[in-house]
């Protein structure tokens, strides 16, 4: 065995021994402890969809759909406690009572591995409910199976306890977890994240009945009904929903830019697409061309775009645990047809059948891709002018400070935290450029305020130079595939200057690039309003002195008044007051603490209530009066602040 040097505090080499004594084996729940990212990607704090409490939930569902898939069970119950814990109770069939220890708690365990038991099933790894248990501060299963229920506890995977008793109750499984606080840290499940990913699933199982918190979820047409509950601008024709043995698709277009798309593979959300969402792109706008016979470009036919695909797979791959991109090519593990052509055979038939039927909805459709045809090829020139330029640009030294690892680094495990700050002026952009991190965050510097695109078309992304070079940093032209970072944070000064650059920026979004919005990619970075610091020498609270016992200093970084007040009482007396104007007032060693791990971000989301055409035509459109009306009638003016209230 090898030998290797560390450094001590003198400088001097030491040699450390590698012997028996350094080998150790990690009992299952104990490597999924010390390794939780192999299982569930992030932990976060449950602030956005992708963090791994939602995993948790999803895992525990998962099973549960997946006994609705086999005809048992047409109801689930849910509960969410106080934000921290949950329960979820199927009547399915129940987890066969002898090897119920096992299938909660030891790896590669599970029924799933017999596909006749689970045809089409999403967790086929035996993965899922065990690293549910393990990463939960406490767990409890219970299967119910003609009138024995076996129960059974386990403290961080650890079994505590285990009985088995007579029972009244249906058949079925209830599972119980509170994730660990000390993995998650100030973890909150939030109620609207929740609710979305149940919709999901009863848009997928059309009869299934799932009540969350005693409110009742149910979907009767599928994919129709989830288009219709998220589109955030009307279609122009009638949703078209068509149904196969494994397939469904419901698709029509909008009055937006851009394409929009919702995957699914048994059952799960496939947020990043795959095989299956790349041949229904393929197939959709080839059989909708050769129906009419024109040589339409591709993009012209999917301008506009809405629509979902969900497909059944048997043993379905997947490129991670968290199974959001499919990677199968074929419908079976061992061959047979390919996705590729199952979904073009269905689309091909289906779809040109449909249009052929219904030739006022082809009439719609051909003045839509017309449009779109016409509008391309009126900024041809401008396009291609503007491309040029953009290459001329060399965003790497004018516009654009790039990070090392980008979202379409397919192979890449930090893929996920790739990330890029959208800022305005030299100093806010120096900051945040000398503190970031450079191998995932990446910063674009705006040259004052952008211009107010809404009402425009593409054709000024092209002519205006800061939409265009950052389009292209964003490599976002062509569609979302390409998209280079994760996150697109929105970060601007906390004043009324600051706010209307941010509106400008979201609407450019808004307005041309509405699925990044969607995607859940978009975000705005919090700064703190105040800093609020006070000498060790002067502060009584035992707690507060626990913290940076290097530092002369204790300091509080407050986000609101109330924040403010909180860190005045923790650090009294006579604290030194700080208020933040602007960014490039943060020096950037300071603003390493707000862009690294608890960097706090708002997303920007999207729901069908939000009416995005009204709210941006209200508020970005040319109705002044009405606007000024408004702000007169809404007008609150505060009192002078007192003098304690006067910060340096």
């Amino acid at each position: 065995m090898s030998e290797e040097n560390i450094i001590t505090e003198n400088n001097e080499p030491e040699q450390v021994q590698y012997t028996d004594d350094n080998i150790r084996h990690l009992s299952d729940m104990e490597h999924v402890r010390t390794r939780p990212g192999m299982y569930i990607g992030r932990l976060g704090d449950g602030a956005l969809p992708e963090d791994g409490i939602y995993v948790l939930l999803k895992e525990v569902i998962d099973n549960s759909i997946d006994e609705f898939k086999m005809k048992a069970g047409e109801r689930i119950e849910i509960q969410v406690k106080d934000s921290l814990c949950v329960s979820v109770r199927d009547y399915g069939r129940g987890i066969p009572q002898g090897k119920l220890i096992e299938a909660v708690s030891v790896l590669n365990t599970g029924g799933k591995y017999d596909s006749k038991a689970f045809k089409k099933s999403v967790g086929l790894n035996g993965v899922g409910i065990k690293a549910v248990n393990a990463l939960s501060r406490h767990f409890e299963v219970q299967s119910f199976r003609d009138g024995v229920v076996r129960k059974a506890t386990f403290e961080c995977g650890i079994l505590t306890s285990d009985v088995t008793e007579d029972t009244q109750d249906e058949n079925g499984t209830y599972i119980f977890f509170e994730p660990d606080p000390t993995l998650f840290l100030n973890y909150r499940f939030h109620s609207d994240i929740v609710e979305t990913m149940l919709r999901n699933y009863t848009y997928l199982n059309t009869g299934l009945a799932i009540m969350y918190n005693g409110r009742r979820i149910l979907s009767r047409h599928g994919l129709k009904d989830l288009l219709n509950d998220t589109m955030t601008n009307d279609g122009i024709y009638p949703i078209i929903h068509l149904k196969g043995e494994d397939i469904e698709i419901a698709f029509t277009h909008a009055n937006q830019y851009g394409e929009e798309y919702h995957s699914f593979v048994n059952g799960q959300h496939t947020t990043q697409g795959g095989t299956h969402q790349s041949a229904f792109k393929e197939h959709i706008a080839k059989t909708i061309k050769d129906f009419y016979g024109k040589n339409f470009e591709y993009g012209d036919i999917r301008n506009g775009l809405v629509a979902a695909i969900a497909l059944n797979v048997e043993e379905p791959m997947f490129e991670s645990q968290t199974k959001i991109k499919l990677g199968s090519l074929t419908m079976t593990p061992n061959g047979g047809v390919s996705i590729n052509k199952y979904v073009g055979d269905f689309v091909k038939t289906e779809v040109d059948n449909y249009l052929h039927k219904n030739s006022d909805v082809a009439e719609v459709m051909l003045q839509k891709i017309q449009e779109s045809e016409r509008e391309r090829k009126a900024m041809a020139g401008v396009t291609k002018l503007a491309r040029e330029r953009a290459k001329k640009a060399n965003l790497h030294n004018r516009k654009l400070r790039d990070c090392r690892i980008h979202f379409s680094d397919v192979k890449n495990d930090r893929k996920e935290q790739s990330s890029i700050f959208i800022t305005e002026g030299d100093s806010a952009s120096g900051s945040i450029t000398k503190s970031r991190d450079v191998n995932t965050q990446a910063v674009f510097s705006l040259r004052g305020k952008p211009l107010n695109s809404f009402g425009l078309t593409k054709k000024v992304v092209y002519e205006n130079e800061e939409f265009n070079l950052l389009q292209a940093a964003l490599d976002i032209e062509e569609g979302l595939e390409t998209l280079r970072y994760n996150k697109v944070i929105v970060a601007t000064d906390a004043d009324v200057d600051g706010m209307h650059i941010r509106l400008l920026i979201i609407t450019f979004f808004l307005q041309f690039f509405p699925e990044l919005v969607k995607k859940g990619h978009v975000y705005v970075l919090q700064t703190p309003l105040f800093r609020v610091r006070n000498r060790r020498t002067k502060i009584k609270n035992k707690k507060a002195l626990e913290d940076n016992k290097k530092s002369d200093f204790i300091t509080r970084y407050c986000y609101s008044e109330e924040e403010r007040q909180k860190a005045i009482a923790e650090l009294g007396p006579d604290p030194e007051i700080t208020r933040f104007k602007g960014l490039g007032e943060i020096s950037p060693d300071e603003f390493a603490n707000f862009i690294g791990p608890d960097m706090r971000l708002e997303q920007v989301t999207l729901h069908k209530t939000d009416q995005v055409q009204k709210l941006l035509e209200y508020y970005m459109g040319k109705n002044t009066l009405e606007r000024q009306n408004f702000i007169i009638e809404n007008l609150v003016i505060e009192e002078d602040l007192p003098e304690e209230d006067v910060y340096e």
